[in-house]
């Protein structure tokens, strides 16, 4: 088997891989993946030991222990494109063999969790509701980068969508990709279940306007009233898709779930959302 160059996948002197800066020893079976780096701190309070702390750019990791697990906490920042970095490095540290720089014999399957904050666009979601993304809707172009993305995506929901928003060719082709089993049984009697866009940004690609007008001007309206097969779009957030897709492609179980703390359709939000962020990852780390 021909070996992986330095080039391709970086290791840092330390034996670590190159954003992240966790070796493979230092990775737990399950990781909780959070956007905002302040936030690991808010899940790690909770472990009942740290082994060590690691912080690199927007990436700061803790691996712990709760109630006899092991586990990861992980921050990736904003992004689908953070997201192609976390997921490929997190898969680095599981299955390949850095000496060798060759994929291990036998594969490591992880269990990965995102924790984060969404905006409903349906009227009847309300805030601080927890929200279990079984379908992502990568509207970023993220995974039409790898090969084999149409094995693990949902060709006919997303022949629907096209049709039914008016996509327009000069935007990223849209991906559906599904959540891991596993995860979803596991959260499903405290969550609401949902089809999350995931944006590539916050303004325009969320729909909003400040002083610059949209391409698709009426495209909140337009996600507010697909429907496929009685399934409908939920919410916003930014990350899932490439989550979902890139987990699915790797042979990980992955899921993005999240608290509201805005209506879009209702034009509310909820500024003080930390209780139920807390609330949410108390939840989590019990199930997961």
């Amino acid at each position: 088997m021909k070996s992986i160059a330095p080039s391709e996948l970086i290791i840092n002197g330390d034996g670590s891989v190159f954003h992240l800066h966790l070796r493979p020893e230092e990775l737990a079976g399950t990781v909780i993946l959070v956007g905002d780096p302040g936030r690991v701190e808010m899940v790690a309070s909770m472990f009942d030991k740290r082994e060590f702390i690691r912080s690199s750019r927007e990436f700061v990791s803790v691996t712990g222990e709760y109630g006899g697990k092991r586990i990861t906490v992980l921050s990736t920042g904003i992004g689908t494109d953070n997201i192609d970095i976390v997921m490929n490095e997190l898969d680095a540290l599981a299955n390949i063999d850095f000496k060798r720089r060759e994929p291990k014999d036998s594969h490591k399957r992880l269990r990965i969790l995102r924790i984060g904050t969404s905006g409903a666009i349906q009227p009847d979601i309300p805030l601080g509701s927890f929200l279990l993304s079984h379908i992502s809707v990568g509207c970023d172009g993220l995974l039409n980068w790898y090969e084999g993305r149409e094995r693990v995506t949902i060709k006919e929901m997303e022949e629907a969508f096209i049709k039914h928003t008016g996509w327009l060719d000069t935007l990223p082709a849209p991906y559906f990709a599904r959540a891991g089993k596993s995860i979803i049984d596991t959260l499903s009697d405290i969550t609401i279940p949902g089809i999350t866009i995931s944006a590539s940004g916050f303004y325009a690609p969320q729909g909003r306007v400040l002083r610059l007008p949209l391409s698709m001007p009426d495209m909140i309206s337009k996600l507010e009233s697909f429907n496929f097969e009685g399934h409908r779009i939920t919410n916003f957030e930014m990350e899932g898709s490439a989550i979902a897709g890139l987990s699915t492609l790797l042979g990980h179980d992955a899921a993005t779930v999240c608290c509201i703390i805005a209506n879009r359709h209702n034009q509310e939000s909820q500024p003080d959302y930390k209780p139920y962020i807390k609330k949410l990852i108390e939840l989590s780390l019990e199930r997961i």
